[in-house]
């Protein structure tokens, strides 16, 4: 299921630690769109992440963007190919200016995404420009490395858990951020989360984890109304609202 040609390809039948097989049968495909994976904790999606990312290599399947298979690869070879990484937790670095976030990327940064542009989705960042990382707020850091993953001009960008300890409001400010980029590239966006709530905002299509597989891929809106699905899945009472 996916819009348009595909951009991303995953066929993942075995990634673990030691003895201990954590994904077994993640598939799916999707375009240059807003998908999320959802689920509870412990159920695989950062080890996704890290498989997808070359950060965890003990893995079999494929993955493929654009038709070229990533697994197997080292993290800067597939970044260089265009997977942009938001990390769970941010990790940006405290002492470097925002400013200084975006030079030190030096040649990578990409023609099509300046800073002035990155600005332009994150005003809040332009405001606090010169200030060091580790006086901005949580939400600020998340602009950050968001902004910082775009500035190479990804053709996938992958967020763990991006909504962890902000506020409504300023997942709100993200949601519109990533919204427009969409919409100004050819770039797909997935979204890893535990927080359904977040996970209903940033993407149009939600797939949930359980056990290392991927048990349901549908629209976001008929996730939603089907509250079984969430109770079973995610553990959402059927009272709860998103």
């Amino acid at each position: 299921m996916s819009l348009g040609a595909a951009l991303l390809t995953v066929s993942l039948t075995h990634a673990a630690y030691r003895t201990a097989q954590v994904l077994h049968d993640v598939e799916f495909s999707m375009g240059a769109e807003r998908v999320a994976i959802v689920g509870r904790n412990g159920m695989g999606k950062s080890t996704f992440c890290n498989v997808v990312t070359g950060l965890h290599r003990e893995a079999k399947g494929s993955i493929r963007l654009n038709g070229e298979e990533l697994l197997g690869k080292r993290p800067a070879q597939i970044g260089r190919r265009g997977v942009g990484y938001v990390p769970q937790g941010r990790r940006v670095f405290g002492s470097l200016t925002v400013d200084e976030h975006f030079a030190m990327l030096g040649p990578h940064r990409s023609k099509e995404w300046p800073v002035e542009r990155i600005y332009e989705l994150f005003p809040r960042l332009k405001e606090r420009r010169a200030a060091v990382a580790r006086n901005l707020s949580g939400g600020e850091q998340q602009m950050l490395a968001i902004g910082r993953a775009v500035a190479v001009g990804p053709k996938l960008l992958l967020m763990d858990e991006p909504s962890e300890g902000l506020a409504p409001i300023v997942v709100d400010d993200l949601i519109d951020a990533c919204t427009a980029m969409v919409e100004a590239s050819d770039m797909g966006i997935v979204v890893v989360e535990q927080n359904l709530h977040a996970a209903a905002r940033l993407a149009d299509r939600i797939l949930v984890m359980m056990r290392g597989a991927i048990v349901a891929d549908l629209p976001t809106p008929a996730f939603l109304h089907h509250t079984d699905l969430q109770e079973t899945y995610l553990g959402v009472k059927r009272s709860a609202q998103i």
